[in-house]
Protein backbone atom coordinates (compact mmCIF):
# COMPACT_ATOMS: atom_id res chain seq x y z
CA UNK A 1 0.00 0.00 0.00
CA UNK A 2 1.35 3.56 -0.27
CA UNK A 3 1.50 5.61 0.76
CA UNK A 4 2.04 9.34 1.44
CA UNK A 5 5.11 11.42 0.70
CA UNK A 6 6.94 8.77 2.67
CA UNK A 7 4.54 5.63 0.60
CA UNK A 8 2.85 3.30 0.45
CA UNK A 9 2.29 3.25 0.74
CA UNK A 10 1.28 1.72 0.72
CA UNK A 11 -1.63 2.33 -0.12
CA UNK A 12 -5.30 4.85 -1.34
CA UNK A 13 -7.40 7.25 0.70
CA UNK A 14 -10.75 5.74 1.57
CA UNK A 15 -13.92 7.66 2.26
CA UNK A 16 -13.62 7.03 5.97
CA UNK A 17 -10.29 8.82 5.93
CA UNK A 18 -11.41 11.87 4.00
CA UNK A 19 -11.85 13.77 7.23
CA UNK A 20 -8.30 14.64 8.26
CA UNK A 21 -7.10 13.02 11.45
CA UNK A 22 -4.98 15.28 13.60
CA UNK A 23 -1.62 14.40 15.05
CA UNK A 24 -3.11 13.67 18.42
CA UNK A 25 -5.07 10.75 17.07
CA UNK A 26 -2.78 9.54 14.31
CA UNK A 27 -2.82 6.11 15.83
CA UNK A 28 -5.44 4.28 17.79
CA UNK A 29 -5.31 6.26 20.96
CA UNK A 30 -5.69 3.74 23.70
CA UNK A 31 -4.84 0.24 22.56
CA UNK A 32 -7.08 -2.30 24.29
CA UNK A 33 -8.58 -0.90 27.46
CA UNK A 34 -9.09 -2.62 30.76
CA UNK A 35 -12.77 -3.38 30.24
CA UNK A 36 -11.87 -5.01 26.97
CA UNK A 37 -9.27 -7.18 28.65
CA UNK A 38 -11.78 -8.31 31.24
CA UNK A 39 -14.32 -9.07 28.54
CA UNK A 40 -11.75 -11.27 26.79
CA UNK A 41 -11.15 -13.29 29.95
CA UNK A 42 -14.86 -13.78 30.43
CA UNK A 43 -15.43 -14.87 26.85
CA UNK A 44 -17.07 -11.55 25.93
CA UNK A 45 -16.26 -9.17 23.10
CA UNK A 46 -12.67 -8.17 22.47
CA UNK A 47 -12.02 -4.99 20.48
CA UNK A 48 -8.94 -5.15 18.28
CA UNK A 49 -7.67 -1.82 17.02
CA UNK A 50 -5.80 -1.62 13.73
CA UNK A 51 -3.64 1.42 12.96
CA UNK A 52 -3.06 2.08 9.25
CA UNK A 53 -2.22 4.85 6.78
CA UNK A 54 -3.56 5.35 3.28
CA UNK A 55 -5.83 2.44 2.38
CA UNK A 56 -5.14 -1.23 2.88
CA UNK A 57 -8.49 -2.24 1.39
CA UNK A 58 -9.74 -4.05 4.48
CA UNK A 59 -12.50 -1.65 5.48
CA UNK A 60 -16.23 -2.21 5.20
CA UNK A 61 -17.05 0.94 3.20
CA UNK A 62 -14.92 1.05 0.06
CA UNK A 63 -12.65 -1.92 0.75
CA UNK A 64 -13.06 -5.70 0.63
CA UNK A 65 -15.13 -5.79 3.84
CA UNK A 66 -12.60 -8.06 5.52
CA UNK A 67 -13.23 -6.67 8.98
CA UNK A 68 -16.91 -7.57 8.74
CA UNK A 69 -16.04 -11.02 7.45
CA UNK A 70 -13.61 -11.69 10.30
CA UNK A 71 -16.16 -10.50 12.85
CA UNK A 72 -18.70 -12.96 11.43
CA UNK A 73 -16.15 -15.76 11.72
CA UNK A 74 -15.19 -14.65 15.25
CA UNK A 75 -18.30 -13.30 17.03
CA UNK A 76 -16.27 -12.34 20.09
CA UNK A 77 -14.06 -9.96 18.07
CA UNK A 78 -14.84 -6.36 17.14
CA UNK A 79 -12.40 -4.50 14.87
CA UNK A 80 -11.81 -0.75 14.80
CA UNK A 81 -9.48 0.88 12.28
CA UNK A 82 -7.69 4.18 12.87
CA UNK A 83 -6.49 5.44 9.50
CA UNK A 84 -4.63 8.56 8.31
CA UNK A 85 -3.22 9.87 5.06
CA UNK A 86 0.24 11.11 5.98
CA UNK A 87 2.63 8.19 6.41
CA UNK A 88 5.44 10.29 7.88
CA UNK A 89 3.26 11.69 10.67
CA UNK A 90 1.87 8.22 11.28
CA UNK A 91 5.37 6.78 11.65
CA UNK A 92 6.64 9.60 13.86
CA UNK A 93 3.71 9.09 16.22
CA UNK A 94 4.11 5.33 16.16
CA UNK A 95 7.78 5.62 17.13
CA UNK A 96 6.94 7.91 20.03
CA UNK A 97 4.30 5.53 21.35
CA UNK A 98 6.57 2.53 20.91
CA UNK A 99 9.18 4.29 23.04
CA UNK A 100 6.54 4.72 25.75
CA UNK A 101 4.87 1.32 25.27
CA UNK A 102 1.50 3.04 25.40
CA UNK A 103 -1.20 4.36 23.12
CA UNK A 104 -0.57 1.67 20.49
CA UNK A 105 -3.09 -0.12 18.35
CA UNK A 106 -3.22 -3.92 18.61
CA UNK A 107 -2.00 -4.10 15.01
CA UNK A 108 0.17 -1.43 13.46
CA UNK A 109 0.90 -1.10 9.75
CA UNK A 110 4.50 -0.35 8.77
CA UNK A 111 5.45 1.11 5.38
CA UNK A 112 8.43 -0.45 3.61
CA UNK A 113 10.43 2.78 3.93
CA UNK A 114 10.46 2.29 7.71
CA UNK A 115 10.70 -1.47 8.01
CA UNK A 116 14.50 -1.43 8.38
CA UNK A 117 14.14 0.89 11.37
CA UNK A 118 11.40 -1.30 12.82
CA UNK A 119 13.64 -4.38 12.58
CA UNK A 120 16.69 -2.52 13.88
CA UNK A 121 18.28 -2.90 17.28
CA UNK A 122 16.19 -0.24 19.02
CA UNK A 123 12.76 -1.51 17.97
CA UNK A 124 13.22 -5.19 17.13
CA UNK A 125 12.30 -6.39 20.60
CA UNK A 126 9.02 -4.46 20.70
CA UNK A 127 7.16 -6.68 18.23
CA UNK A 128 5.59 -10.11 18.36
CA UNK A 129 7.42 -12.72 16.25
CA UNK A 130 4.76 -13.42 13.64
CA UNK A 131 6.82 -16.26 12.26
CA UNK A 132 5.83 -18.15 15.42
CA UNK A 133 2.64 -16.50 16.69
CA UNK A 134 -0.70 -16.17 14.95
CA UNK A 135 -0.49 -19.09 12.55
CA UNK A 136 0.88 -17.31 9.46
CA UNK A 137 2.83 -19.37 6.93
CA UNK A 138 5.66 -16.99 6.04
CA UNK A 139 6.81 -19.31 3.24
CA UNK A 140 3.75 -18.10 1.29
CA UNK A 141 5.21 -14.59 0.97
CA UNK A 142 7.77 -13.38 -1.55
CA UNK A 143 11.20 -14.20 -0.13
CA UNK A 144 12.50 -10.63 -0.39
CA UNK A 145 9.38 -9.35 1.36
CA UNK A 146 9.95 -11.67 4.34
CA UNK A 147 13.63 -10.72 4.45
CA UNK A 148 12.74 -7.04 4.76
CA UNK A 149 10.71 -7.73 7.91
CA UNK A 150 13.17 -10.11 9.58
CA UNK A 151 15.35 -9.00 12.50
CA UNK A 152 19.02 -9.81 12.91
CA UNK A 153 18.12 -12.71 15.24
CA UNK A 154 15.58 -14.18 12.82
CA UNK A 155 12.25 -12.87 14.12
CA UNK A 156 9.62 -11.96 11.51
CA UNK A 157 8.04 -8.80 12.90
CA UNK A 158 5.76 -7.96 9.97
CA UNK A 159 3.53 -9.85 7.55
CA UNK A 160 3.44 -8.50 4.01
CA UNK A 161 0.27 -6.81 2.80
CA UNK A 162 1.08 -5.72 -0.73
CA UNK A 163 3.88 -4.64 -3.01
CA UNK A 164 3.91 -1.60 -5.28
CA UNK A 165 4.78 -2.53 -8.88
CA UNK A 166 4.51 0.60 -10.98
CA UNK A 167 2.71 1.68 -14.10
CA UNK A 168 1.57 5.07 -15.42
CA UNK A 169 -2.11 5.93 -15.08
CA UNK A 170 -3.33 8.47 -17.60
CA UNK A 171 -6.50 10.37 -18.38
CA UNK A 172 -7.61 9.30 -21.87
CA UNK A 173 -9.83 12.33 -22.37
CA UNK A 174 -7.00 14.74 -21.67
CA UNK A 175 -4.61 12.79 -23.88
CA UNK A 176 -7.09 12.93 -26.74
CA UNK A 177 -7.57 16.68 -26.34
CA UNK A 178 -3.79 17.13 -26.33
CA UNK A 179 -3.60 15.13 -29.59
CA UNK A 180 -1.71 12.23 -28.03
CA UNK A 181 -2.55 8.54 -28.58
CA UNK A 182 -4.99 7.00 -26.11
CA UNK A 183 -4.47 3.27 -26.72
CA UNK A 184 -2.51 1.95 -23.73
CA UNK A 185 0.04 0.06 -25.84
CA UNK A 186 0.69 3.09 -28.02
CA UNK A 187 0.94 5.29 -24.94
CA UNK A 188 3.49 2.94 -23.37
CA UNK A 189 5.61 3.16 -26.52
CA UNK A 190 5.91 6.92 -26.07
CA UNK A 191 8.15 6.50 -23.05
CA UNK A 192 9.30 2.87 -23.12
CA UNK A 193 12.67 2.31 -21.48
CA UNK A 194 13.53 5.87 -20.50
CA UNK A 195 12.18 8.48 -18.08
CA UNK A 196 13.58 11.16 -20.41
CA UNK A 197 11.01 9.99 -22.96
CA UNK A 198 8.33 10.47 -20.34
CA UNK A 199 9.37 14.12 -20.00
CA UNK A 200 9.43 14.45 -23.79
CA UNK A 201 5.83 13.20 -23.85
CA UNK A 202 5.05 15.88 -21.29
CA UNK A 203 6.45 18.53 -23.60
CA UNK A 204 4.28 17.19 -26.41
CA UNK A 205 1.25 17.30 -24.12
CA UNK A 206 2.01 20.87 -23.11
CA UNK A 207 1.82 22.08 -26.72
CA UNK A 208 -1.88 21.24 -26.96
CA UNK A 209 -2.83 20.92 -23.30
CA UNK A 210 -6.43 21.68 -22.35
CA UNK A 211 -6.57 24.96 -20.43
CA UNK A 212 -5.86 24.64 -16.73
CA UNK A 213 -4.30 21.17 -16.93
CA UNK A 214 -0.79 19.84 -16.50
CA UNK A 215 0.87 16.71 -17.84
CA UNK A 216 1.79 15.24 -14.44
CA UNK A 217 0.43 15.71 -10.94
CA UNK A 218 3.54 16.16 -8.84
CA UNK A 219 7.30 16.45 -9.24
CA UNK A 220 7.67 14.72 -5.88
CA UNK A 221 5.55 11.83 -7.10
CA UNK A 222 7.74 11.62 -10.20
CA UNK A 223 10.84 11.59 -7.99
CA UNK A 224 9.46 8.67 -6.02
CA UNK A 225 8.63 6.77 -9.19
CA UNK A 226 12.06 7.24 -10.75
CA UNK A 227 14.00 6.32 -7.62
CA UNK A 228 11.73 3.30 -7.15
CA UNK A 229 12.75 2.04 -10.58
CA UNK A 230 16.45 1.99 -9.72
CA UNK A 231 18.17 -0.90 -7.90
CA UNK A 232 20.30 1.60 -5.96
CA UNK A 233 18.18 3.97 -3.91
CA UNK A 234 19.00 5.45 -0.49
CA UNK A 235 21.33 2.77 0.85
CA UNK A 236 24.43 0.98 -0.38
CA UNK A 237 24.60 -2.78 -0.79
CA UNK A 238 25.33 -3.23 2.93
CA UNK A 239 22.22 -1.30 3.96
CA UNK A 240 24.13 1.82 5.03
CA UNK A 241 22.51 5.15 4.18
CA UNK A 242 24.35 6.68 1.21
CA UNK A 243 21.75 8.85 -0.51
CA UNK A 244 24.17 11.54 -1.72
CA UNK A 245 26.13 9.07 -3.84
CA UNK A 246 23.14 7.09 -5.07
CA UNK A 247 22.75 7.06 -8.85
CA UNK A 248 19.06 6.36 -8.36
CA UNK A 249 18.54 9.43 -6.16
CA UNK A 250 20.54 11.66 -8.51
CA UNK A 251 18.60 10.50 -11.56
CA UNK A 252 15.27 10.91 -9.76
CA UNK A 253 16.22 14.37 -8.52
CA UNK A 254 17.32 15.58 -11.95
CA UNK A 255 14.21 14.16 -13.63
CA UNK A 256 11.87 15.73 -11.08
CA UNK A 257 13.65 19.07 -11.24
CA UNK A 258 13.42 19.12 -15.04
CA UNK A 259 9.69 18.38 -14.86
CA UNK A 260 9.11 21.09 -12.24
CA UNK A 261 11.11 23.76 -14.01
CA UNK A 262 9.67 22.81 -17.38
CA UNK A 263 6.10 23.44 -16.24
CA UNK A 264 5.08 19.82 -16.72
CA UNK A 265 3.47 19.35 -13.31
CA UNK A 266 0.40 20.62 -11.48
CA UNK A 267 2.65 21.58 -8.54
CA UNK A 268 0.69 19.44 -6.11
CA UNK A 269 1.78 17.72 -2.93
CA UNK A 270 0.49 14.19 -2.91
CA UNK A 271 -1.67 13.27 0.10
CA UNK A 272 -1.85 16.88 1.28
CA UNK A 273 -4.12 17.36 4.27
CA UNK A 274 -6.17 20.09 2.58
CA UNK A 275 -7.32 17.63 -0.07
CA UNK A 276 -6.08 19.73 -3.00
CA UNK A 277 -4.47 16.74 -4.69
CA UNK A 278 -7.62 14.68 -4.20
CA UNK A 279 -9.77 17.43 -5.71
CA UNK A 280 -7.46 17.63 -8.73
CA UNK A 281 -8.35 14.02 -9.61
CA UNK A 282 -12.05 14.86 -9.54
CA UNK A 283 -11.56 18.02 -11.60
CA UNK A 284 -9.20 16.41 -14.16
CA UNK A 285 -6.37 18.86 -13.53
CA UNK A 286 -3.56 16.55 -14.66
CA UNK A 287 -3.16 13.88 -17.31
CA UNK A 288 -0.75 11.39 -15.70
CA UNK A 289 0.22 10.07 -12.30
CA UNK A 290 2.96 7.60 -11.42
CA UNK A 291 0.84 4.61 -10.58
CA UNK A 292 1.91 1.85 -8.21
CA UNK A 293 -0.85 -0.74 -8.00
CA UNK A 294 -2.30 0.83 -4.85
CA UNK A 295 -2.81 4.13 -6.71
CA UNK A 296 -5.72 2.62 -8.65
CA UNK A 297 -7.83 2.73 -5.50
CA UNK A 298 -6.99 6.40 -4.97
CA UNK A 299 -8.02 7.23 -8.52
CA UNK A 300 -11.28 5.35 -8.12
CA UNK A 301 -12.14 7.05 -4.85
CA UNK A 302 -10.94 10.57 -5.66
CA UNK A 303 -11.75 10.94 -9.36
CA UNK A 304 -15.15 9.51 -8.54
CA UNK A 305 -18.02 8.04 -10.57
CA UNK A 306 -18.17 10.97 -12.97
CA UNK A 307 -14.73 10.07 -14.31
CA UNK A 308 -15.17 6.30 -14.50
CA UNK A 309 -13.84 5.01 -17.81
CA UNK A 310 -11.69 8.09 -18.41
CA UNK A 311 -8.55 6.66 -16.79
CA UNK A 312 -6.37 3.91 -18.25
CA UNK A 313 -3.08 2.25 -17.30
CA UNK A 314 0.08 1.89 -19.38
CA UNK A 315 3.39 0.18 -18.72
CA UNK A 316 5.94 2.47 -17.06
CA UNK A 317 9.18 3.73 -18.63
CA UNK A 318 11.11 1.42 -16.28
CA UNK A 319 9.74 -1.24 -13.93
CA UNK A 320 9.99 -0.51 -10.24
CA UNK A 321 8.43 -1.01 -6.83
CA UNK A 322 7.02 2.00 -5.00
CA UNK A 323 5.57 1.16 -1.63
CA UNK A 324 4.21 -1.90 0.02
CA UNK A 325 3.65 -2.47 3.69
CA UNK A 326 3.45 -4.90 6.59
CA UNK A 327 1.19 -5.61 9.55
CA UNK A 328 2.97 -5.86 12.89
CA UNK A 329 1.78 -6.58 16.43
CA UNK A 330 3.27 -4.64 19.38
CA UNK A 331 4.22 -6.89 22.28
CA UNK A 332 2.72 -4.44 24.77
CA UNK A 333 -0.84 -4.99 23.53
CA UNK A 334 -3.32 -6.64 25.88
CA UNK A 335 -4.61 -8.86 23.08
CA UNK A 336 -1.38 -9.72 21.27
CA UNK A 337 -2.44 -13.33 20.67
CA UNK A 338 -5.74 -12.35 19.07
CA UNK A 339 -4.08 -9.53 17.15
CA UNK A 340 -1.46 -11.90 15.71
CA UNK A 341 -4.22 -14.22 14.52
CA UNK A 342 -6.06 -11.32 12.86
CA UNK A 343 -2.85 -10.07 11.18
CA UNK A 344 -2.18 -13.58 9.85
CA UNK A 345 -5.72 -13.83 8.48
CA UNK A 346 -5.69 -10.38 6.86
CA UNK A 347 -2.43 -11.15 5.05
CA UNK A 348 -3.29 -14.71 3.99
CA UNK A 349 -3.33 -15.38 0.22
CA UNK A 350 -7.14 -15.66 0.19
CA UNK A 351 -7.52 -12.19 1.66
CA UNK A 352 -4.81 -10.78 -0.61
CA UNK A 353 -6.93 -11.88 -3.56
CA UNK A 354 -10.07 -10.24 -2.15
CA UNK A 355 -8.30 -6.92 -1.57
CA UNK A 356 -6.82 -6.95 -5.05
CA UNK A 357 -10.22 -7.58 -6.62
CA UNK A 358 -11.62 -4.45 -4.96
CA UNK A 359 -8.67 -2.10 -4.47
CA UNK A 360 -6.01 -3.23 -6.94
CA UNK A 361 -3.34 -3.73 -4.26
CA UNK A 362 -0.92 -6.27 -5.73
CA UNK A 363 -0.43 -9.18 -3.29
CA UNK A 364 2.89 -10.01 -1.68
CA UNK A 365 2.06 -13.72 -1.50
CA UNK A 366 3.62 -15.90 -4.19
CA UNK A 367 0.65 -18.03 -5.14
CA UNK A 368 -1.79 -15.12 -5.28
CA UNK A 369 0.55 -13.04 -7.41
CA UNK A 370 0.75 -15.75 -10.05
CA UNK A 371 -2.88 -16.89 -9.78
CA UNK A 372 -5.40 -16.48 -12.59
CA UNK A 373 -7.47 -14.36 -10.20
CA UNK A 374 -4.73 -11.72 -10.35
CA UNK A 375 -3.30 -12.36 -13.82
CA UNK A 376 -6.68 -12.05 -15.51
CA UNK A 377 -8.17 -9.41 -13.23
CA UNK A 378 -9.83 -6.20 -14.29
CA UNK A 379 -11.11 -3.38 -12.12
CA UNK A 380 -14.56 -2.03 -13.02
CA UNK A 381 -13.44 1.58 -12.73
CA UNK A 382 -10.85 1.03 -15.47
CA UNK A 383 -13.14 -0.82 -17.86
CA UNK A 384 -11.44 -3.47 -19.99
CA UNK A 385 -7.91 -2.55 -18.86
CA UNK A 386 -5.98 -5.77 -18.07
CA UNK A 387 -4.98 -4.46 -14.66
CA UNK A 388 -3.74 -7.79 -13.33
CA UNK A 389 -1.60 -8.47 -16.38
CA UNK A 390 -0.05 -4.99 -16.35
CA UNK A 391 0.87 -4.99 -12.67
CA UNK A 392 1.92 -8.63 -12.39
CA UNK A 393 4.18 -8.09 -15.39
CA UNK A 394 5.65 -5.03 -13.69
CA UNK A 395 6.11 -7.06 -10.49
CA UNK A 396 8.18 -9.61 -12.38
CA UNK A 397 10.62 -6.82 -13.29
CA UNK A 398 11.15 -5.57 -9.75
CA UNK A 399 14.77 -5.43 -8.62
CA UNK A 400 14.61 -5.12 -4.82
CA UNK A 401 16.90 -2.42 -3.48
CA UNK A 402 18.88 -2.46 -0.25
CA UNK A 403 17.14 -0.39 2.39
CA UNK A 404 18.40 1.52 5.39
CA UNK A 405 16.55 2.44 8.56
CA UNK A 406 16.39 6.04 7.37
CA UNK A 407 14.95 5.58 3.86
CA UNK A 408 11.47 6.86 4.66
CA UNK A 409 12.65 10.00 6.43
CA UNK A 410 15.27 10.83 3.78
CA UNK A 411 12.64 10.41 1.07
CA UNK A 412 10.36 12.84 2.90
CA UNK A 413 13.11 15.43 3.20
CA UNK A 414 14.01 15.13 -0.48
CA UNK A 415 10.43 15.47 -1.65
CA UNK A 416 8.69 17.76 0.87
CA UNK A 417 11.68 19.97 1.66
CA UNK A 418 13.53 19.75 -1.65
CA UNK A 419 11.53 19.00 -4.77
CA UNK A 420 8.36 20.70 -3.49
CA UNK A 421 10.28 23.93 -2.76
CA UNK A 422 11.62 23.95 -6.30
CA UNK A 423 8.21 23.20 -7.75
CA UNK A 424 6.05 25.57 -5.69
CA UNK A 425 8.47 28.32 -4.64
CA UNK A 426 11.01 28.38 -7.46
CA UNK A 427 13.92 27.56 -5.13
CA UNK A 428 17.21 27.07 -6.94
CA UNK A 429 17.86 23.29 -7.20
CA UNK A 430 21.41 23.60 -5.83
CA UNK A 431 20.12 25.50 -2.81
CA UNK A 432 17.28 23.03 -2.33
CA UNK A 433 19.77 20.13 -2.40
CA UNK A 434 21.91 21.83 0.24
CA UNK A 435 18.83 22.49 2.37
CA UNK A 436 17.95 18.81 2.26
CA UNK A 437 21.52 17.84 3.06
CA UNK A 438 21.54 20.07 6.12
CA UNK A 439 18.18 18.71 7.29
CA UNK A 440 19.42 15.16 7.03
CA UNK A 441 22.64 15.99 8.86
CA UNK A 442 20.68 17.74 11.62
CA UNK A 443 17.82 15.28 12.00
CA UNK A 444 19.33 11.90 11.34
CA UNK A 445 21.89 10.40 13.70
CA UNK A 446 23.91 7.97 11.61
Amino acid sequence: MRTSSSRRGRRPLITAVAAAVTGTVLLSGCGSDGDDAAAGKDGGTITLRVGTFGSFGYDDKTGAKLYAEYERLHPNIKIEESNVADGQKYWDTLKLRLSRNSGLADIQAIEVGYIAEATGETMAGKWVDLGKEGGADVSKFLDWKVKQATTADGKVIGLGTDIGPMAICYNKDLFAKAQLPTDRDEVAKLWAGDWAKFLATGEAYKKNAPAGTAFHDSASGLFNAVVASDPVQYADASGKLDWENSPGVKKAWNTAVEAAQGGLTAKLRQFDEKGTWNAAFKNSKFATVACPSWMTGIIKDQAGPANQGKWDIAAPPVAGNWGGAFLAVPKSGKHAKEAAALAAWLTAPEQHAKVFAVNGNIPSSKDTLTSSAVQEAKLPYFGDTPVGKIFSSAAAGIRPASISRWDGQVKTFLTDNGILDIEQRGTDPAKAWENVKKLIEDKIDQ
